[in-house]
C-alpha cells in the first residue's frame, strides 16, 4: 500500500523533477474538472458553462454570471490515496463584465519517507534482509500541485463574450518545489438561439514551471473546443454538447486520436434538466469513462454530484464519486444595480 502511495505521489506531482526540461503531460494535473454539473456530462462544459467554475472551463463564458456565486468541490480517487479539492468566487461587475478567483489542489498527503530510517546491521552499504526500519525516524510528507486563477470577463455583445486568466501555479513534493505562471484566454459566441460556441486556449503562451532542483518543465498550450444546444421538451431543457480538447504534445496512440503531434480528444454530455428543479446527467470523457451525474436546484443552492469508474485496465483503482456545491447570493437589488 505504501508502495502504491509513493507511485501515485510521483505520478500526479512532479515525475519530471529529475527529467526531461520539456515535459510531456506537465500540466495534467490541471485538467481534472471542476464542478459536479460539468463532470456528470464527461467534462464537455467549455460552451454550456454559466456558474463560478467558468474560470476554469471557459473564462469568457464567466460573463453569464447573474449574482455573486460560491462553489465548492471535493473528490477523493484511486481508492482515497489522492484527493483532488477545487473553489471558485465569482462577482459581476457593473452591467457586462464579471471577475472571480479559482483555486485547485491536487495531492497525495501522508507519504512516509523512511530515506533516514533504515539501518544497515551488517555495515555493506545494501539495505539487504538483516537490515531494519527505525520506525521513530520514519518523517511524512505531502505531494501537492496547486493552480490559482484570476479571471476576468466581458459581454461585449448579447451575443459574444471574453476573458482571460493569469494562472499561479505552485507543485511541492517533499522538500523540493516548483512555481509558474500562465494565461488562459477564452471566448463564448451564440450565432442563433439555444446554440452556443466555446473556445478555450489553455497555457497560451507556454507556461514554464521551474523547480528548485534548477529543472523546468514547459506546459505547451491547449485549445479546448466546446458546442452546446439548448432543447425544450417534455417540460424540461435537453442540453446535448461536445468538446474537443487539442494538444499538441505528440501524445500518439495516448490520446482518442492524433495528426502527428496534435492529439484530438473527445467530450460529449446530455443533460435534462426538470423545470431548473431536478437534473440528470451523462457522459463520456476522453479517459474512454461513462460519467454519471445529477442536480438539485434549490433556492439559492445548487448540490451537482457525479460518478465514474475506471476501465477494465486500471479497475482495482476503484471509483470517483464527485460533489459540488454552488452557493447564489442572489439579491434583486444587487441585480438592478449591477443591470446583470
Amino acid at each position: 500500500m505504501k508502495s502504491t502511495i509513493l507511485v501515485l505521489a510521483i505520478c500526479f506531482s512532479g515525475s519530471f523533477v529529475f527529467g526531461q526540461t520539456v515535459a510531456k503531460y506537465g500540466g495534467e494535473f490541471m485538467a481534472n474538472g471542476a464542478g459536479g454539473r460539468a463532470l456528470g456530462l464527461g467534462g464537455a462544459y467549455v460552451a454550456l458553462a454559466h456558474d463560478a467554475t467558468a474560470g476554469y472551463w471557459n473564462p469568457g463564458a464567466l460573463s453569464r454570471i447573474q449574482y455573486p456565486e460560491v462553489i465548492v468541490m471535493h473528490d477523493e480517487r484511486f481508492g482515497n490515496l489522492v484527493n483532488y479539492d477545487f473553489a471558485s468566487v465569482a462577482i459581476p461587475y457593473g452591467a457586462d463584465v464579471s471577475l472571480g478567483v479559482s483555486m485547485l489542489r491536487l495531492g497525495v498527503d501522508g507519504i512516509p519517507d523512511t530515506r533516514n530510517a533504515w539501518i544497515d546491521n551488517n555495515g555493506n552499504g545494501i539495505f539487504d534482509q538483516v537490515d531494519r526500519l527505525d520506525y521513530d525516524k520514519i518523517t511524512y510528507f505531502n505531494a501537492a500541485d496547486w493552480a490559482l486563477y484570476f479571471t476576468y470577463a466581458k459581454q461585449s455583445t448579447p451575443e459574444f463574450s471574453y476573458g482571460a486568466n493569469v494562472k499561479l501555479i505552485r507543485r511541492d513534493l517533499a522538500e523540493h518545489s516548483a512555481t509558474g505562471i500562465g494565461f488562459d484566454v477564452g471566448i463564448l459566441y451564440s450565432p442563433f438561439t439555444n446554440f452556443t460556441l466555446g473556445l478555450n486556449a489553455q497555457d497560451i503562451t507556454t507556461t514554464l514551471v521551474a523547480w528548485s532542483t534548477g529543472r523546468t518543465e514547459l506546459i505547451t498550450p491547449t485549445l479546448k473546443l466546446g458546442s452546446a444546444y439548448l432543447i425544450e421538451f417534455l417540460g424540461g431543457t435537453f442540453a446535448p454538447t461536445v468538446d474537443v480538447d487539442l494538444r499538441f504534445e505528440n501524445r500518439a496512440f495516448a490520446s482518442v486520436a492524433h495528426v502527428g503531434p496534435v492529439s484530438i480528444d473527445p467530450h460529449v454530455g446530455l443533460e435534462f434538466d426538470f423545470k431548473k428543479t431536478v437534473a440528470l446527467r451523462v457522459g463520456y470523457n476522453d479517459l474512454d469513462q461513462i460519467s454519471l451525474g445529477a442536480g438539485l436546484h434549490l433556492r439559492k443552492l445548487d448540490i451537482d454530484y457525479s460518478f465514474v469508474q475506471f476501465n477494465n485496465v486500471v479497475d482495482n483503482l476503484g471509483k470517483t464519486h464527485r460533489i459540488s456545491l454552488r452557493f447564489i447570493l442572489e439579491d434583486e437589488q444587487y441585480a438592478r444595480m449591477t443591470g446583470k
